[in-house]
């Protein structure tokens, strides 16, 4: 389909080359360790981008407009049976022709794809690049889009808004990263928890005296994020 509607021929292609490929003696175990509602084909991760890397470098696949691009991955996400095609509607998210498209209007997909994925392995993915990138887009708007996700009633959208700036190098904001975690500090769930020192150890690459200071001043951290935060650091003194 062309114009700015869903890319049918896309998505029965990324279907088909799910279904063809895969390891049913796998997927098991894979669907019991991700504690999926979705069954999965058996794909490895190497095994699954080679499976979708022809079809997003396929001219006479390309998406023509951004809303077809965003249609697509919508229909891909909504009409998924196995949960790789999840995995394979990040990847079109992520083509490198499309980061174009990866921008404010879009933020509302993102939040609504980590609503339903409600899991580590996509929220991560999605946080960590898509969300991550958007942000480095527009730092003055998505901050404050941060902040807000940052007291969101799903721990997810809160984990996202956590994870919003792991790989950030120039242009790092040090308040938005305050301001994100301050909130969540007394979540007890270990997602949000586990999320905090991986945002603080992501940052002590760069800065580990902001980090050690940071960690000094909030006496409050629980022991997960702390002890994830110092990993590469040691002990306080």
């Amino acid at each position: 389909m062309v114009g700015q509607g869903v890319h049918d021929e896309l998505v029965a292609a990324v279907r088909a080359a799910l279904a063809e490929g895969g390891d049913p003696a796998r997927a098991p175990g894979q669907q019991r360790y991700m504690k999926s509602a979705l069954p999965y084909r058996g794909f490895t991760s190497p095994q699954l981008k080679a499976a979708l890397a022809p079809l997003l470098r396929d001219p006479g696949l390309a998406m023509e407009s951004r809303e077809q691009w965003a249609a697509t991955i919508e229909s891909l996400w909504h009409g998924a049976t196995h949960r790789e095609e999840w995995y394979a509607a990040i990847a079109l998210a992520r083509h490198r022709p499309y980061r174009r498209w990866v921008d404010s209007d879009v933020m509302p997909l993102w939040q609504s794809l980590i609503r339903l994925g409600a899991w580590w392995d996509v929220v991560d993915d999605i946080a960590t690049h898509l969300v991550r990138d958007t942000v480095v887009s527009a730092p003055s708007v998505e901050a404050l889009r941060m902040r807000e996700w940052a007291s969101d009633e799903s721990l997810w959208v809160r984990r996202a808004a956590i994870l919003s700036q792991i790989g950030r190098r120039d242009g790092f904001d040090a308040q938005l990263l305050v301001d994100v975690i301050e909130p969540n500090i007394d979540d007890g769930d270990f997602f949000s928890r586990k999320a905090i020192g991986w945002a603080l150890r992501d940052r002590a690459r760069l800065d580990p005296a902001w980090v050690r200071g940071f960690v000094a001043s909030h006496p409050d951290l629980s022991g997960l994020s702390r002890r994830e935060a110092l990993k590469h650091l040691g002990p306080l003194p």
